[in-house]
């Protein structure tokens, strides 16, 4: 008799963007809670995701992904790492799924320095996971983590910690870090800096062959009720009321624009649009392909 599958298979999904291949790579979902959020009632937020029909308490998704710039491999976000759960941490087993090890990346293009995005660099004994790679991060955001007064600036509680967070997860890449600001990152990838969630949050924006997609960091943490309330913000944004400017800026910017999108904590796999809907907004998926 055949066994029940414990866990999904490999979570990957293959989007051509003009030239470019960028691939979804899921790193696990978090157990997490409306205390996260701030500016809108608990009760509020459960009904709009129940009414969403999501799970509650609310699950996060993690996703980092891969692009294929003609050879040159370059991954947003590293996920968490070993350091956050069991139910995390599944970048590096589900790229290697298709055939990607750590030591294929050339570079690795951080939205922003807090723990799920950037502790999958370093193992679990802080050793470097990609032992090529340089490290590309928006050059605001370096400075802010770097600078030991900024930790005052930081919300009371779990933010405060980010900041050794930060240090143990960039210390064996600082001679291969390189900051950026607005503009070219890397042929074909720009950096937009999104600021309000930390000073140097960054989308990184792929154009290809007239095409393009935004991918970003943390505009939205849970999709369904950010996207319905943009004015939820979170516990852990160094500027609350910038973090909410950002992302109806952002969201108008897509929805306007049409310009597809994709989010680390985007429903799994991640690429969509943005449209109105009332005083909000809303999610479309991106109609899935066989054919890459």
């Amino acid at each position: 008799m055949r066994a029940k599958p414990a866990a999904q298979p490999p979570g990957l999904y293959h989007h051509r963007v003009g030239d470019v291949v960028i691939t979804a790579v899921n790193d696990g979902t978090f157990q997490a809670g409306f205390d996260l959020i701030a500016g809108v009632e608990p009760a509020a937020c459960e009904r709009i995701e129940r009414e969403a029909f999501r799970v509650v308490p609310p699950r996060m998704t993690m996703n980092t992904f891969l692009l294929d710039l003609d050879g040159h491999l370059a991954l947003i976000d590293t996920g968490c790492g070993v350091s956050m759960g069991p139910t995390l941490g599944m970048a590096v087993r589900n790229l290697a799924a298709m055939g990607v090890t750590p030591a294929d990346i050339d570079s690795i293009l951080i939205t922003h320095l807090h723990p799920d995005h950037m502790n999958g660099l370093i193992d679990g004994d802080g050793g470097a996971v990609f032992p090529r790679a340089e490290v590309v991060l928006n050059a605001a955001e370096l400075q802010f983590f770097d600078d030991p007064a900024s930790i005052d600036r930081a919300p009371e509680g779990e933010a405060k910690t980010f900041f050794a967070a930060m240090r143990a997860a960039t210390a064996p890449y600082r001679e291969r870090i390189r900051t950026v600001t607005d503009g070219p990152a890397l042929p074909g990838v720009s950096a937009m800096t999104t600021p309000g969630h930390t000073p140097g949050h960054t989308a990184w924006l792929v154009e290809s062959g007239g095409d393009a997609v935004l991918i970003w960091g943390d505009i939205v943490h849970m999709p369904a009720l950010q996207l319905a309330a943009p004015e939820a913000g979170t516990i852990l944004d160094i500027d609350r009321a910038q973090a909410v400017a950002t992302r109806r800026r952002v969201l108008d910017m897509a929805a306007t624009d049409r310009l597809r999108v994709g989010g680390i904590h985007m429903d799994f796999p991640a690429f969509g649009h943005i449209v109105t809907a009332g005083t909000g907004y809303r999610f479309v998926p991106e109609v899935w392909t066989a054919m890459v």
